[in-house]
């Protein structure tokens, strides 16, 4: 059996573009829970899309107009939004920014 992986630090941790031309790392994750960090530069776009993945976000840093089932608002650090499983969602960064995304479960698509 695999020890867990229990700490994370912002010094490690690969990062990956995204289809969308933004990049990500997974900082942490087990069968039930992922946390995963993602950065956009200014104008940068989330795609809208959906998953069965519940979805919370936090911003860390930037400003970003949010879309979560066919409401927007705009974000600035420190905000956050919650995507329910199957809404459709995505971001567009209004300035250069990143998000904390934690998805229950994980995202089996992001460890490939």
């Amino acid at each position: 059996m695999t020890e867990q992986k229990l700490f994370a630090y912002g010094s490690q941790g690969e990062w990956t573009a995204t289809p969308d031309g933004n990049r990500r790392r997974v900082v942490l994750h087990t069968d039930e829970l992922m946390m995963v960090e993602f950065a956009f530069e200014k104008d940068g776009i989330g795609w809208l899309h959906s998953h069965p993945h519940v979805q919370a976000s936090y911003v860390a840093e930037g400003r970003f107009e949010v879309t979560v089932g066919g409401k927007t608002e705009i974000l600035s650090a420190g905000d956050s939004f919650i995507a329910p499983s199957n809404i459709t969602h995505g971001v567009k960064a209004l300035e250069a920014g990143r998000l904390i995304d934690s998805f229950t479960p994980h995202r089996a698509d992001f460890l490939k």
